[in-house]
């Protein structure tokens, strides 16, 4: 069985430049489980640098959803292509880009990157734990827990420990997606896991203890939906 992570591109590759220090620490998390028997399907997302790009052509040209939908999935792949590498020998040949194709290898490591438009990386995560039967998908982004308000311009923001579907639709995400739309989990994605019965686990990437914690079971600081 694998398991299923949604990467957030800014864990990968933060404004600031990448962080060399953590991305060894990550990868050996991630092999650290690997030899345990872990499998993973990684889900990258596009983070800042699709942002970037998106803005950059929103200020230049007038342009359709469809086609800043585009430009972000190729800077996921490009990401996810980034990852590939760090992984070696230990990951699938090729960045997968259809999540709803089940890959046949010996390979412990899948990584993948965007698939259409119309949603996030966060949906393309969905799909995957459906076509793999995976029941739930673990989202590292760079928020430590869900809130009722943005934490950074409401100082009466509340974490959510745990949440339903229905409510984190209604109150949290909403119903429409935006391209470039920075969500905790997107409102595409946020459907389709109600509809499968997924829980998503939401936690911050790089606070890689409580990303041990998540994947080995254990109680971890973040948020459950579902």
């Amino acid at each position: 069985m694998y398991t299923i992570i949604s990467l957030g591109g800014s864990i990968i590759i933060p404004k600031t430049g990448f962080d060399i220090l953590f991305l060894k620490k990550f990868r050996k998390l991630i092999l650290d489980e690997v030899k345990k028997g872990q499998k993973f399907v990684l889900m990258i997302g596009g983070g800042a640098t699709c942002r970037q790009y998106q803005d950059a052509l929103k200020k230049t040209v007038s342009l359709k959803d469809v086609e800043l939908d585009w430009m972000g999935i190729y800077t996921t792949i490009l990401n996810a292509q980034f990852v590939k590498f760090i992984f070696k020998d230990y990951a699938y040949g090729d960045v997968v880009i259809d999540p709803t194709k089940k890959i046949k290898t010996n390979k412990p490591i899948i990584v993948a990157g965007g698939y259409k438009p119309g949603w996030s990386t966060d949906m393309d995560a969905v799909l995957f734990a459906k076509t793999y039967g995976a029941k739930e998908v673990i989202n590292l982004s760079n928020i430590d827990y869900v809130y009722t308000k943005d934490p950074a311009k409401f100082i009466d923001a509340q974490k959510i420990e745990h949440m339903d579907w229905k409510t984190f639709r209604k109150e949290v995400v909403g119903e429409i997606w935006d391209p470039g739309k920075n969500a905790p989990f997107d409102p595409v994605a946020s459907k389709e896991a109600q509809k499968l019965g997924l829980k998503v686990c939401i936690l911050k990437g790089t606070g890689l203890e409580e990303v041990k914690n998540v994947l080995t079971g254990k109680k971890f600081k973040g948020t459950i939906i579902g």
